[in-house]
């Protein structure tokens, strides 16, 4: 015999049909989804009716451009190499233009001293994180 624990042993015939027995009753009785079915629309609108959607994308501040910002210092930091580079509202503006995006300007800050370099195209680059000061 091994030193097995025993939940290894194989169950006795009488705890087998007692199993058996039980798992008939926990069959559900409505099909879920097909793989290639569409999810319901009250699944879609319970997504968009959460609150937290709709602080995360404003928060984020990515989409937003130059212009709508109230905030003197820009700041954007890498999640993979931890760099954390700040901006003037002013600076960038008179560099990138008033309508650009904070997204694209934060990417290019990121981008021209990025020191995580692998050569491959897929792995290049810093991975932005636009915080607000």
């Amino acid at each position: 015999m091994t030193d097995r624990p025993a939940s290894w042993r194989m169950p006795t015939p009488k705890q087998m049909q007692k199993m058996a027995a039980l798992a008939g009753k926990n069959v559900s009785q409505k099909p879920g989804l097909a793989p290639d079915a569409d999810l319901p629309a009250e699944y879609w609108q319970a997504l968009l009716d959460d609150p937290r959607a709709e602080v995360r994308s404003a928060a984020s501040g990515g989409t937003l451009r130059l212009s709508q910002f109230r905030q003197h210092i820009l700041r954007v930091t890498c999640r993979r190499c931890g760099r954390t580079v700040e901006i003037q509202k002013v600076d960038a503006v008179r560099l990138y233009g008033r309508d650009a995006v904070w997204r694209d300007v934060g990417q290019r800050l990121l981008d021209n001293m990025c020191s995580q370099r692998t050569g491959r195209h897929d792995e290049d680059g810093c991975w932005p994180s636009y915080d607000m000061p």
